[in-house]
């Protein structure tokens, strides 16, 4: 039997924010390992049998690891956490196995490859690649922004915009990684798609890729959610999140007024113990649910707005 191979991702922080980081890494996979000694003392259980090096430890720091399987993309599953510590205000370092990011940076590029949507195929910008007959190609280098189309979230908003944009449509992304859905929606015949997200390094991957792509039409910008964004004249005719579930609740009651009458609003990021939740507080903003994807732990919903 082949044994398999698996890469561990770690988190060092403040021992007090050990729930909130296990959290975070707990969305790539429930099998967590943490280290942490604040609660180990002398007076405790364990205190008669702690080593003189394990006694004089630091007590304020701790780490959380998660084991994820090697073909899995480290540059998705480390933007995923980097955003998710961003948005919760968490400061904390990220290693993979022990190594920098600058060394391991181009290893995972070995194991993203292209991957079809219906219509739209995404393509690293790397690999030669030649397409179908009427076949749609999306080529990516996300850099460190989220966004290569291999994390499930991913997968199911870029299905939505392959069901849902028919041609001529105005598209809003929010929280736009590496620009994916902005360049799908474009490429599957949306008019314009206008790309905003917080993280400056994010939209300049973005820009990058919309200059790489040549398209016209599409514009990445940086803004806190909608804080930023300037209302367009008739509204939007889908806006899409692709962000965790406190955020979603965030941003809805503001969105729809961006939104034309009847326009959409798909999410996802959405972890399937929240969704009741989440589809239940996108609802009191103002909207109507109309379907839904599962896909492993994850769930992406799709509103109109009435």
């Amino acid at each position: 039997m082949a044994t398999a191979e698996w890469t561990k991702l770690t988190l060092e922080g403040r021992s007090a924010d050990v729930p909130l980081l296990s959290a975070v890494l707990s969305m790539l996979d429930e099998g967590l390992l943490i280290e942490d000694l604040s609660d180990l003392t002398a007076d405790s259980p364990y205190g008669e049998v702690l080593s003189e090096e394990l006694a004089s430890a630091d007590r304020e720091t701790a780490r959380v690891s998660v084991f994820l399987p090697a073909d899995r993309s480290l540059a998705e599953a480390t933007a995923f956490v980097r955003e998710r510590l961003r948005e919760g205000g968490l400061t904390a370092t990220l290693t993979v196995d022990g190594i920098r990011e600058e060394d391991w940076a181009e290893n995972w590029k070995r194991y993203y490859h292209p991957i079809p949507f219906g219509r739209l195929t995404v393509v690293p910008a790397w690999e030669e690649y030649t397409p179908r007959e009427g076949e749609l190609i999306l080529r990516m280098d996300p850099g460190t922004a989220f966004g290569t189309a291999t994390h499930e979230t991913t997968h199911m908003m870029i299905e939505l915009l392959d069901e849902e944009i028919r041609g001529g449509e105005h598209v809003l992304d929010v929280g736009c990684g590496s620009g994916i859905l902005a360049l799908a929606a474009r490429l599957l015949g949306a008019e314009s798609a206008a790309a905003y997200d917080l993280d400056p390094e994010a939209v300049r991957v973005a820009k990058k890729n919309i200059a790489d792509a040549g398209l016209s039409g599409v514009v990445a910008e940086v803004s806190d959610l909608l804080s930023a964004v300037p209302h367009r004249e008739g509204g939007y005719d889908l806006m899409a999140a692709n962000i965790v579930s406190d955020i979603l609740l965030r941003l809805a009651p503001a969105a729809p007024p961006y939104l034309k009458r009847g326009g959409l609003l798909a999410v996802s990021g959405i972890l399937s113990a929240r969704a009741d939740e989440v589809r239940e507080g996108i609802a009191a903003a103002g909207f109507t649910f109309l379907r839904e994807k599962r896909e492993g732990d994850w769930v992406a919903m799709l509103f109109g707005r009435a």
